[in-house]
């Protein structure tokens, strides 16, 4: 199964016996939205509510932190997931968090996960079925395993403000990275780590919510003076739309790319850490 798929192959593959699809919608506190209530009102016919706002490690000092292995393998079960099944994942939200959901069942060793391209808004504008309610669900037996987890942590980050070793490309809207508009967390500074790039995710998505090409994502991240040939780190708000942009860069071919977990909710709670104000690294690369 390719990690991208399109909702043609999602109709003929839905109801069959070894996948399963997940929504793994999430929204910023400011959308006012409740994935839950609304997954149980209509979600893809099949599908399963995995819960992403809950999904990650209570016990962590990083914010938001992937699960832990346990703690992964429970909510699979839970899910009725076993090993070996194929995983769909969509979702309804403007963050695009069906690739932080990828990004973590791949790292915990899922080797057919995929996202669904363009999400529950492509399903529901091309007038395909809904359903509402909770599925039954038969709880299954999960083993986590192992799988990429290019994951940095502030320690590395910090080494690599003097290294830089890796671009840091930061994936949230201009304004939030350039100060101009302050976090809507007020215990949160503003800016962003210094000597970042800025390519907002909604930079490798076109307009219906599918994800661009090779060229257009290559383009997106040249156009802010990124250099394809260098180890890229992603980072954001909270390793949400880092995902996205971790996403299609390794869609794109791009293998040495990593995900900054903490992101701004960790870097810009810490006073001793620096913070840039302004548009950062740009300019076209060729």
């Amino acid at each position: 199964m390719d990690s991208l798929v399109s909702t043609d192959w999602l109709a003929r593959e839905i109801g069959a016996p070894d996948l399963v699809v997940l929504d793994a919608s999430a929204h910023l506190p400011d959308a006012g939205r409740d994935p839950a209530a609304e997954f149980a009102e209509a979600h893809i016919p099949g599908a399963r509510y995995l819960d992403l706002p809950s999904f990650f490690d209570p016990g962590s000092d990083v914010p938001g932190a992937v699960p832990t292995a346990q703690q992964f393998a429970e909510r699979m079960g839970k899910l009725g997931i076993g090993n070996g099944t194929r995983v769909v994942i969509y979702d309804d939200s403007y963050v695009k968090t069906a690739a932080r959901a990828w990004f973590i069942l791949r790292m915990h060793g899922v080797k057919d996960v995929a996202i669904l391209d363009g999400g529950l808004g492509k399903w529901r504008d091309e007038g395909r079925p809904l359903e509402s309610g909770a599925p039954a669900i038969a709880p299954a037996s999960h083993v986590a395993g192992t799988g990429p987890a290019p994951l940095r942590y502030k320690a590395d980050m910090f080494v690599n403000l003097e290294s830089e070793a890796e671009q840091v490309v930061d994936a949230r809207g201009a304004d939030r990275f350039t100060g101009e508009v302050p976090d809507f967390r007020s215990e949160v500074a503003d800016g962003h780590i210094p000597g970042s790039h800025n390519v907002v995710f909604d930079q490798v998505l076109n307009a219906d919510g599918t994800y661009k090409d090779k060229e257009g994502v290559e383009q997106a991240f040249r156009a802010q003076g990124v250099d394809l040939a260098r180890p890229v780190v992603t980072t954001c708000g909270g390793g949400v739309t880092a995902a996205v942009l971790l996403f299609a860069l390794e869609r794109a071919g791009k293998t040495d790319v990593a995900l900054y977990d903490g992101s701004w909710s960790e870097w810009g709670c810490d006073p001793g850490l620096p913070k840039e104000i302004g548009p950062g690294k740009t300019g076209e690369t060729s």
